[in-house]
């Protein structure tokens, strides 16, 4: 089985109530072959909410305690974070997923590129706290962008 971000199969629900559909993805799972998970909103957030970036380094640093996901406003939401990680995980384990696909440059499910932490737009080397967390527990995880060229 293969665990998919929400998002990429069309649910709408990013941070701003959009979605990022890929339509190979979207077949996966009308095919019975994937299904959909969303780790922000397995963490305790709502669609929409303010855009979170990670602050002073990437997931691993989040999962080691040097680093923290926050929002746009400033607010400390790590913990939400973090809950979502972990939920997704289980999950993971529950279903014998296989791979995960997960969006690219989130702070949860980025898995070679972040935000930089200063909500300027600019991206940079790091992987989200959910993929971190799956690859911890030796979990593959791909991007969107590099599924298909498997």
């Amino acid at each position: 089985m293969i665990l998919i971000s929400a998002c990429l199969a069309g649910l709408k629900v990013r941070y701003n109530g959009t979605d990022c559909l890929d339509e190979r993805i979207q077949q996966l799972v009308l095919e019975n072959k994937a299904i959909t998970v969303c780790p922000e909103l397995m963490g305790g957030f709502t669609t929409p909410r303010e855009p979170a970036e990670i602050v002073d380094g990437d997931g691993e640093d989040v999962l080691d305690g040097k680093a923290i996901v926050v929002e746009k406003s400033g607010r400390d939401v790590t913990e939400l974070y973090l809950k979502g990680a972990y939920a997704t995980l289980h999950k993971a384990l529950e279903l014998g997923a296989t791979k995960v696909i997960l969006k690219e440059y989130s702070p949860s499910c980025g898995s070679a590129m972040i935000y930089n932490g200063h909500f300027n737009a600019t991206k940079r080397i790091g992987v989200g706290v959910t993929t971190a967390l799956l690859r911890r527990n030796n979990i593959v995880v791909f991007s969107e962008e590099e599924f298909f060229t498997e």
